[in-house]
């Protein structure tokens, strides 16, 4: 009896993520789903671990794009087949287009899954990434952030406030070395020193310059500005140096997978 295929979720909300994943249970019962993910950045990390057959990715997330997840699946999980999931049609139809495997719109509808599903069965003997397929893929994530950044509506994040001890800072988004995860809030990191902006990283996540705040572990983000060089070792790790900051940052195997294509 062959072993039945497995698969990573990727949907920011978890109404319509629940929703796919009681759609594929119906349309597709062998298929044993191995995580549910609420970002890009989880996302990521499943396949690393995972390295499942088949990945559904929400095209916009908070941070990661499922259009980056995917350009770094072909390194981390070469192996596994992508379907977007996306509310755009402009966005579905390129990404088909440009080397994924196929794409469903929102709100998915069982016909159309159906398609999708016998798709995937049919490709899943022999299936294999290739390296025209990851620049394609590049080349589409590029686009996507250059055409979120013009449509979107709201002026870009010039500064923010965050408190030290009883001290509130107005700090310019410029001066932001990396923020960490801390608990439900965030932690912003200066040259200067420390504060906690009351902001959990993910809600961060989305207003930030993503051309120029790259997240380099589920819970931290880096200003690509304020790095001085990058190491890899062995294990395919990293590690960031920064320009005016004595501490380095450990950059997750799955992540610098993204670095390739910057």
């Amino acid at each position: 009896m062959p072993k039945p295929l497995t698969a990573v979720i990727a949907e920011d909300e978890a109404l319509l993520r629940q929703a796919l994943i009681d759609a594929l249970r119906s349309a597709w019962p062998d298929l044993r789903i191995v995580a549910e993910c609420e970002d890009g950045a989880v996302a990521l990390e499943a396949l690393a671990e995972h390295r499942p057959d088949i990945a559904f990715l929400d095209i916009r997330m908070p941070g990661l794009s499922g259009l980056d997840v995917a350009v770094a699946a072909t390194d981390v999980s070469p192996q596994t087949q992508v379907v977007f999931v996306t509310a755009y049609d402009q966005y579905a139809i390129d990404a088909f287009e440009h080397g994924a495997i196929d794409y469903l719109l929102k709100p998915v509808t069982p016909e159309r899954l159906a398609i999708t599903v016998q798709r995937l069965q049919a490709r899943s003997a022999g299936f294999g990434g290739s390296q025209g397929e990851a620049d394609a893929l590049a080349v589409l994530s590029q686009r996507l952030a250059a055409q979120r950044a013009t449509a979107s509506d709201k002026p870009p994040l010039t500064w923010l406030t965050a408190s030290a001890g009883r001290e509130t800072r107005l700090i310019l988004i410029d001066d932001v070395a990396y923020f960490r995860a801390d608990n439900k809030y965030t932690t912003v990191v200066t040259a200067e020193g420390e504060a906690l902006l009351r902001k959990p990283i993910r809600e961060l996540l989305e207003v930030l310059d993503t051309n120029t705040f790259k997240q380099i572990h589920r819970s931290t983000i880096v200003n690509l500005k304020a790095i001085a060089g990058i190491v890899r070792d062995e294990s395919g790790k990293g590690t960031v140096r920064l320009r005016n900051r004595p501490e380095t940052l450990s950059v997750s195997q799955p992540f610098m997978a993204l670095f390739r294509t910057m």
